[in-house]
């Protein structure tokens, strides 16, 4: 395995916090810790923050529902991500790409990948992927229907469109895998390896990598029950494990202090804090929709403001917010109007105590995000009313 590895528990984050969290951040704790008490995850982290700072990071419960594990470190415990696989790697490295000129977004799937052509296939651009409007359905069991992942890759390829490429948003697991084998095609290596080289190293991200890659002494929360107990380091996504753990899709996994990293240089539109990880004007062009995306922007997701359900990112955000959620229980958001981000991490997949704990998770996670931005935004000082 890479260099990098060695150095993985080593790693420093960049912006740990200066003091401990003001007392206006109490509801956060209990608003998580309801969380845990209902049964919906054993454990969890939050961290919040803006583009220069931290302000809040914490560990929550334990690492499974067997209370001798330990708490969960902001810092160092490895999280199955789920979806936010799409908007960490897949999404990053496709932006890095596109800024480079490698990749066009508008330019036809066929033309990096020559096998998806046919039934209209031919009509899909990068971009209706990242978007979800390629017109393919939104999943295929494959981890049911292939015993390979030689043949798990030539049903998506076999997969028929359902709708006109372009046309509405359906949110698909494939348009990710898809991006995925585009990315491998264009920078001549495997996914995680194209990740590392133009997404994790550059932004410091020393702990995210995908599962098959992670070391023994790696501290993971399980996502997933294996042979009767929790299985630390493996996917819970079961197209991603058939794929080989691996994929555009799921697979990644991460902490809450790398994740700040990856939020606050979307923050700081692009800018590290040394030099550019991609231009002001391509992380713009993915901040965008199209009249028929619906809430999506390119990778990322937005607040659907006219839901009857609560949103996951809250009441509090603005419009200009997005991010993305996750199977196992996570959730990112950006807010570039308020200058704040969130990061909650949790393992939601791992044998839950609650009935229906999808649709409670929704809850939670409302709340968690309404708590969070309003103890944010309480420390907001009056020298900085633009950032506030």
């Amino acid at each position: 395995m890479r260099a990098r590895v060695l150095l993985l528990l080593a790693a420093v984050p960049v912006s740990a916090p200066a003091q401990k969290p003001s007392v206006r951040f109490d509801p956060v704790v209990r608003a998580v810790e309801d969380g845990i008490r209902k049964g919906l995850f054993p454990g969890a982290v939050l961290v919040v923050g803006r583009r220069d700072t931290i302000l809040f990071a914490r560990g929550f419960g334990h690492l499974t529902w067997d209370r001798q594990t330990a708490r969960p470190s902001a810092w160092t415990t490895l999280w199955d991500l789920a979806s936010l696989t799409k908007v960490v790697a897949t999404t990053g490295v496709l932006m890095v790409l596109v800024d480079r000129g490698a990749v066009d977004l508008d330019a036809p799937v066929v033309q990096y990948l020559p096998r998806f052509t046919g039934g209209g296939r031919e009509r899909v651009t990068v971009r209706m992927l990242l978007d979800h409007t390629s017109g393919l359905r939104a999943y295929v069991p494959l981890h049911r229907l292939a015993s390979t992942r030689e043949a798990a890759i030539d049903l998506v390829y076999a997969e028929p469109l359902t709708r006109l490429p372009g046309t509405r948003a359906v949110y698909s697991d494939l348009n990710a895998m898809l991006l995925g084998w585009v990315i491998e095609a264009v920078a001549g290596v495997p996914l995680s390896n194209a990740a590392t080289e133009l997404v994790f190293d550059p932004l410091q991200m020393g702990f995210t990598t995908f599962g098959p890659l992670l070391p023994k002494q790696a501290v993971a929360a399980p996502s997933l029950m294996l042979g009767g107990r929790p299985a630390p380091r493996v996917v819970d996504d079961a197209n991603a494990r058939r794929l080989g753990g691996v994929a555009g899709h799921a697979g990644l996994f991460s902490t809450g202090l790398d994740l700040a990293k990856y939020a606050q240089v979307w923050l700081r539109r692009g800018a590290r804090p040394d030099t550019i990880w991609a231009s002001e004007r391509t992380v713009a062009d993915f901040l965008q929709r199209s009249p028929s995306s619906g809430t999506r922007l390119l990778g990322w997701d937005t607040a659907d403001r006219e839901s009857e359900l609560p949103s996951v990112f809250g009441s509090l955000t603005s419009d200009a917010a997005f991010g993305h959620t996750g199977w196992t229980g996570t959730l990112m958001w950006i807010d570039p109007v308020r200058d704040l981000f969130l990061v909650f991490l949790s393992n939601r997949s791992l044998a839950p105590r609650h009935r229906n704990s999808l649709t409670a998770m929704r809850t939670v996670r409302a709340q968690i995000s309404d708590v969070a931005a309003r103890a944010a935004l309480a420390e907001c000082s009056v020298a900085r009313p633009v950032v506030c």
